[in-house]
């Protein structure tokens, strides 16, 4: 199956953003093992999009190995649409409201 392509939605990206920057102030080291292992997140998914998990709403979850983060998406015809990149305590489902 060939890879379909990603998508962010825009809430999702700014998560992801200030995720990387959290760790980014801790270390450069820890900020660059963020981004590596969220750029992998991301490519397993869009390569096997239904390997995840069932999660809320509709959605799939990729749970990251290394840093307490899930990455909640969804199939589109087309494309993967990611809809969150949620620490993984805060409240499932704040996200639903995003298309």
């Amino acid at each position: 199956m060939a890879e379909l392509p990603t998508k962010f939605h825009p809430d999702a990206r700014l998560e992801a953003l200030a995720a990387h920057d959290h760790y980014a102030e801790k270390s450069s080291v820890l900020g660059e093992a963020f981004e590596t292992e969220l750029s992998k997140a991301i490519e397993a998914i869009s390569a096997n999009p239904e390997m995840w998990a069932s999660y809320l709403f509709g959605t799939q979850r990729y749970l990251m190995r290394r840093f307490p983060f899930v990455v909640v998406y969804r199939r589109r015809s087309e494309s993967i649409e990611i809809i969150a990149v949620a620490h993984g305590h805060q409240k499932p489902g704040y996200w639903n409201k995003r298309s």
